[in-house]
């Protein structure tokens, strides 16, 4: 399989869930306010020999030329959008959900973004970002999944889409946040989602205030790292700047 990060850049993040731009070569973090984190922004391509999966798709912002940023991601590493075959969501926070529609840059009118494209949700997150929801959530970016019709609602905790992708549903950083692994041959891709955003989470333990069940995600990422390490799995770090793949064979 062939994994291509689709970086959309570095941002700050804090209480107020605004995601900024931030210039890694140019800014100091502490000049930014208390409590902010450092995050990459970062969907994956996956080329299987079945398909070519998007996982995660987001911010939705658009370049300055009103292209979308992910649609320039994508053709820069060589595909059109209409060649996405799938699209596995992990959970709707606007970080990772916001390149499921698009806008037109004149009319402001809203399109689904890969309409060739299966898309994978978990319907429980959609119906509970749609009602409860929080701040993290921009219900108009994804209000558009209940009436289109590629759409693949799963309601199971664990399940297996086309026999080899498998999806659990953890709870753990979001209410229904749901993780991904991938497996082709001898080779497994897991994706953690926010559960397991960067690399350095998976080696030391420790509770974030901002998950839902921070001490499950903790546990989860221990088992996942030992699982891996056993079975040799290439993950996926949306979230890292420097290592958003690892393999644990190496």
């Amino acid at each position: 399989m062939t994994i291509i990060p689709l970086s959309e850049g570095s941002f700050t993040i804090d209480k107020t869930k605004v995601f900024v731009p931030f210039d890694t070569t140019k800014e100091e973090l502490n000049s930014r306010p208390i409590g902010s984190l450092l995050v990459e922004i970062q969907p994956f391509l996956i080329i299987t020999s079945k398909d070519v999966i998007l996982i995660d798709t987001g911010l939705g912002y658009n370049m300055s030329n009103g292209i979308p940023q992910i649609y320039y991601n994508l053709e820069k590493a060589g595909y059109n959008p209409s060649q996405i075959t799938k699209v596995l969501m992990s959970h709707l926070h606007k970080d990772h959900a916001g390149g499921i529609t698009t806008r037109n840059f004149l009319t402001r009118e809203q399109f689904i973004a890969f309409p060739y494209a299966n898309y994978y949700v978990q319907r429980r997150e959609f119906e509970f970002a749609m009602g409860i929801g929080s701040a993290s959530y921009v219900q108009e970016d994804i209000a558009i999944l209940d009436e289109f019709s590629k759409v693949v609602w799963l309601n199971d905790d664990q399940g297996f889409i086309d026999g080899y992708i498998e999806y659990q549903l953890t709870g753990a950083h979001s209410k229904y946040h749901q993780v991904f692994t991938i497996t082709e041959g001898n080779e497994i891709i897991f994706f953690g989602g926010d559960d397991s955003p960067q690399l350095q989470q998976m080696k030391s333990r420790f509770v974030a205030k901002y998950d839902f069940d921070g001490k499950k995600c903790m546990e989860l990422r221990k088992q996942w790292w030992e699982e891996g390490k056993e079975k040799g799995w290439k993950y996926l770090f949306y979230h890292d700047i420097s290592s958003p793949v690892f393999n644990h064979s190496t």
